[in-house]
């Protein structure tokens, strides 16, 4: 019979899949919104490429952020923690807003299950509040990031046109943007994959070295396998409702907007990734939604303005990104507290 901490283990890793799978449904639309929206690619094609450099991204680079989920924040995350965080991040992604069609940030969803699980385990004076603090104003800077790289390559791309007289109709000039776009697509996703399978899989960093006997790295690779085919999954199967929201609701796109907000949203979770993890040794987790929503907002208003901006659907996924954190926060000091009672664990 299998002890209470055995137990956590394996219940912790089926929400870890199945946090896996919330990611791949509800993020699949960051990487492939653009091309979708301008019309270049299906949504089928569009998340077979999102699965595919995903995983790329997951395996090459995967752990310069799973190392900041899995002890950059807290010191370490046991069992009954790492089932805690897992499970609470996914009852909110996937019960609540991917149900609804909203695409909130699963980064956010995440570090807000750890906060919780980290203050009531070991209080607010031994949580790293630098890396906290970093990670936070992440969250504020890479949608701003965004929102002018995609306005400036914008503008710098009709410029080029102008000057160069361009026919923008012509059937040569729309295939050679559209590869582009699609090359773009597969450079978010990889970024994606960089940055977001520790929001799977990253609490598990500290358990998988100590009960494989293997390196932090090794650990963090396989982890990393195990959360990508989770991604695949979701942005097979549940990932086309919310690509549906974000490539037609926000902003008209075509494939000159669509081609500057998809390159401005990669660079930016890319660079946030490994910069920061070369100067400070921690990738920051960066919300990857809020980076492909700064991109659509400025390539809309460099292309039509304000006016050009859903404001409504705009205001929506603000609401739900600023609720998520001490929502999910809430959620995991509740589990985690009524794991201590009830069953005694640490």
């Amino acid at each position: 019979m299998l002890d209470v901490e055995s137990a956590l283990l394996i219940l912790g890793l089926v929400m870890s899949f199945v946090m896996a799978v919330s990611l791949g449904g509800n993020d699949a639309a960051e990487p492939t919104d653009c091309a979708v929206g301008a019309g270049v690619i299906s949504i089928r094609k569009a998340v077979i490429l999102f699965a595919i450099f995903t995983a790329v991204g997951a395996l090459t680079q995967g752990f310069m952020v799973m190392k900041t989920v899995g002890r950059g924040i807290v010191p370490e995350i046991s069992i009954a923690g790492a089932f805690t965080c897992v499970t609470a991040a996914a009852l909110w992604v996937l019960l609540i807003a991917s149900r609804i069609g909203i695409d909130i940030s699963v980064t956010h969803s995440i570090i807000g299950a750890v906060v919780g699980y980290g203050l009531l385990s070991y209080g607010w004076n031994n949580i790293n509040h630098y890396i906290l603090f970093m990670t936070i104003l992440s969250w504020i800077t890479s949608p701003l990031t965004s929102i002018i790289l995609a306005y400036v390559f914008y503008r710098i791309i009709v410029y080029i046109i102008e000057r160069m007289n361009i026919d923008v109709y012509s059937p040569k000039f729309e295939k050679t943007l559209s590869a582009f776009l699609i090359g773009s697509l597969a450079f978010s996703a990889y970024s994606f994959g960089m940055n977001d399978i520790a929001n799977a899989t990253g609490v598990y960093v500290t358990i998988a070295s100590k009960l494989g006997r293997m390196p932090d790295y090794n650990a963090m690779l396989a982890l990393a396998a195990f959360g990508s085919v989770g991604i695949a999954v979701g942005g097979l199967t549940i990932g086309p409702k919310v690509i549906s929201t974000m490539a037609f609701k926000v902003t008209r796109l075509n494939v000159i907007s669509g081609f500057a907000a998809e390159l401005s949203n990669a660079l930016v979770v890319y660079l946030f990734t490994t910069i920061p993890y070369h100067l400070i040794g921690f990738g920051l987790p960066i919300s990857t939604s809020l980076a492909s929503a700064g991109s659509l907002i400025g390539v809309g208003i460099a292309s039509g303005g304000r006016k050009s901006i859903n404001k409504e659907i705009a205001f929506r996924l603000a609401s739900f990104w600023v609720l998520t954190v001490p929502a999910t926060m809430a959620i995991s000091a509740v589990i985690y507290f009524l794991l201590k009672v009830l069953l005694h664990v640490v």
